[in-house]
């Protein structure tokens, strides 16, 4: 797999956001509705439509591939390459007018993710993540610089989860371990606090219940700003995984944090 190749696939997964972000725009702050898909996750047409013309850019584009999306499932054929998208990552944000939501495109290489991108609409910031090449921070007004904090030890690090009802119960005391050795804990910002971690702004975010359309944007772009993600094993993330998401500013931390995950209560 050639950096030319990649690329390629990077022009067409930036016509991809920029097609969503149009899309996703003028519904922000709206009185819109949401229905309640099996999960009891919020859905609304918005994430309809921005993954329609996503899966319309990619099938006229790169028809070989094929697309998994969170709102429309698998299409295309069974091969080496995989889209898979989330257009809007953090309904419940975009619901409340908060614009820590995202829309997350991925491409998976023989299951493995070899492309992310992040885009936040509104504020215009955009994460791209390409296999073996440091990541790119794209903003027109914000600031920010790539690079991951070189925490240097855990009891200093800012840590961050979307929502502590997204833990279950076998991973609510294990989390709640690695709370307590950390500085402190920010709650918020789904798809966005990944992006802020490759800016070197958190140190550690762990979540679960999480599906491939949620993290494999995030691998690339993690990966190529100095940090590592994996389960919450240290294992890391394939097609297969359990769910479990754990992000790392700083690699030389990630034995502690996986040992203060795997035995609640019990690390000193």
């Amino acid at each position: 797999m050639s950096e030319t190749v990649l690329e390629k696939a990077l022009v067409v997964a930036e016509a991809c956001a920029d097609a969503a972000r149009e899309t996703v725009i003028p519904h922000f702050r709206t009185s819109l509705q949401a229905d309640a898909k099996s999960d009891d996750s919020p859905v609304t047409v918005a994430d309809r439509a921005a993954e329609k013309v996503m899966r319309s850019i990619l099938e006229d584009a790169l028809p070989e591939h094929a697309i998994l999306g969170e709102e429309s499932g698998m299409s295309g054929h069974e091969g080496d390459w995989l889209w898979v998208l989330d257009p809007i990552d953090g309904t419940r944000a975009f619901l409340t007018g908060r614009p820590t939501f995202g829309t997350l495109i991925s491409l998976f290489h023989k299951g493995r993710p070899v492309l992310g991108l992040i885009d936040q609409p509104l504020t215009g910031e955009r994460w791209i993540g390409l296999a073996g090449q440091r990541t790119r921070f794209v903003s027109a007004r914000l600031p920010g610089q790539i690079g991951t904090r070189i925490c240097p030890v855990l009891g200093q690090a800012e840590l961050s989860c979307t929502s502590p009802e997204i833990m279950t119960p076998n991973h609510a005391p294990r989390f709640a371990s690695l709370q307590k050795q950390v500085r402190r804990t920010s709650w918020g910002g789904d798809c966005y606090a990944y992006g802020l971690l490759a800016l070197g702004q958190i140190d550690v975010i762990a979540e679960c219940t999480m599906n491939p359309w949620d993290w494999g944007a995030l691998v690339p772009v993690i990966e190529g700003a100095g940090g590592s993600i994996t389960d919450w094993q240290g294992k890391p993330l394939t097609l297969e995984s359990d769910g479990t998401v754990l992000a790392c500013g700083n690699p030389a931390l990630l034995t502690d944090i996986v040992n203060h995950l795997s035995h609640p209560g019990t690390m000193g």
